[in-house]
């Protein structure tokens, strides 16, 4: 049995199945052997063809290139990376930028080119870079591992105009500050001597031998917000709290979590004092810690001055 490629555009009963070609009007045709030129005649034919072979190559290539997914396999699982549109790992506009699946991308899923525009390098290591090399957390707080957690959270970041969501980052930054020491502690300290169990909750029941103390970036606290935490983001808050101080994603998306449930509706419309007021109104506000909260509007009024944005009303609490 031969074949020839040719370019119909009438479907043929003898076309190979071939996905391929089912994107552009070429064949493979059964031929009949007795039409294939004799030896005398095939230099000529050759010749004679020639440019239209060519034309069929150049044709074919642009096939190919409309289609790349039929050659390019689907690698995601990258770590941290960014998984390209064709499934590869990597970083940059090739990998992060249109199309990307999973990881830090620029233009893909939530979190999108707003955010990852705004939180760049400098602006996260100037943070981080200020903790001690000592630090539990050198090296655990990353952009990557941040930006990651934020492809889950599509409305941080990138809600109302883009000073609003200039502000709403300086504002979770300066709390992650706060929190964290500029990104060196990842557990509280002395947090596992406390007692962070609301026993009056029942639908979130403490697991015994287990803390619920801070951990992550907004330090993450208590029974009955580790339990829906869990349960959001995927994992067992109740059973297994102490994932969120070992996989620096989970751990960000804790953050974020938080603060898409108290925070986000209230920074610019009531001001960054109302998220103080959530994170830890009781123990801060109405003079409970002067000093702490100055802190916290201190971050903020600089990261807002970093970001080219003013920081609004309402500073305090």
């Amino acid at each position: 049995m031969r074949y020839v490629l040719t370019y119909s555009t009438e479907p043929s009963n003898n076309t190979i199945n071939n996905p391929l070609c089912s994107y552009a009007p070429f064949q493979f045709t059964e031929i009949n052997p007795n039409q294939i030129p004799k030896k005398g005649k095939k230099v000529k034919m050759v010749a004679k063809n020639s440019s239209l072979v060519f034309v069929f190559s150049i044709l074919l290539l642009v096939v190919v290139g409309s289609f790349p997914q039929l050659i390019s396999g689907q690698n995601c699982g990258c770590n941290g990376l960014c998984c390209s549109q064709y499934g590869y790992c990597g970083t940059g506009n090739d990998y992060c930028g249109d199309g990307c699946q999973e990881g830090p991308c620029y233009s893909s899923g939530g979190g999108g080119s707003g955010v990852a525009d705004i939180v760049t390098d400098p602006f996260f290591n100037g943070i981080a870079n200020q903790a001690d090399s000592s630090c539990e957390g050198k090296g655990f707080y990353t952009r990557s591992a941040f930006l990651n957690a934020a492809n889950s959270y599509p409305g941080f970041g990138t809600t109302g105009s883009s000073d609003d969501a200039k502000r709403e980052i300086a504002a979770f930054f300066a709390h992650a500050t706060h929190e964290t020491g500029h990104f060196c502690y990842i557990n509280e300290i002395n947090g596992a001597t406390r007692d962070y169990c609301d026993e009056t909750n029942t639908q979130y029941p403490c697991v015994q031998g287990q803390g619920y103390y801070g951990r992550g970036p907004l330090q993450l606290s208590w029974n009955f917000n580790y339990g829906p935490a869990g349960n959001s983001i995927g994992f067992d808050g109740l059973g297994n709290p102490g994932i969120v101080a070992q996989d620096n994603v989970i751990s960000f998306k804790t953050g974020l979590w938080f603060w898409m449930n108290n925070c986000h509706s209230v920074i610019n419309s009531q001001g960054f004092g109302a998220t103080i007021q959530a994170i830890n109104g009781a123990i801060e506000c109405s003079g409970g810690n002067t000093a702490a909260v100055n802190a916290r509007v201190g971050y903020y009024t600089d990261y807002c001055n970093q970001l080219g944005v003013n920081p609004g009303p309402n500073l305090y609490c």
